[in-house]
């Protein structure tokens, strides 16, 4: 719960902090136009991104295979246009590298170590539920 007040509460004070930095350096009209410039590049390469992930999932699935490691790699791809959309110059910078496929890759890996995997072969908690129709003959 604090991650999430912090992030809330710090990022955009990070981000304001650089924008005023920027701006005293270059001037408001160019930090202005760099932020938008940013926005527009990123929305360009995460649809061409976005796009490339989108059919690679279709071929699997033509195939009958299971696209998840595709998905998790659309979700990032998602992910990095939510931050480039963000008016500020540190979530344009991991926007940005979430658009690299190697680091989407490792952070995919990172993230299959960490969550466990709930499944078919994975041990459940609690009690087991069976689910069926019934019906009563009198």
């Amino acid at each position: 719960m604090l991650l999430f007040l912090l992030l809330f509460i710090g990022l955009p004070l990070i981000e304001i902090y650089f924008l005023i930095e920027v701006g005293s350096e270059i001037g408001a009209l160019p930090t202005i136009a760099l932020s938008i410039l940013t926005a527009v590049i990123g929305t360009w390469l995460v649809r061409l991104q976005g796009f490339g992930v989108l059919m690679r999932v279709r071929g699997m699935m033509d195939q009958g295979e299971v696209p998840a490691l595709e998905v998790l790699d659309g979700a990032l791809i998602l992910i990095a246009g939510l931050f480039l959309l963000l008016p500020g110059f540190l979530t344009d910078i991991v926007g940005f590298a979430l658009l690299v496929p190697p680091l989407r890759r490792w952070v995919v890996r990172r993230y299959i170590q960490v969550v466990p995997v709930q499944g078919h072969g994975a041990r459940q908690q609690g009690p087991r539920v069976i689910e069926g129709d019934y019906r009563r003959d009198e």
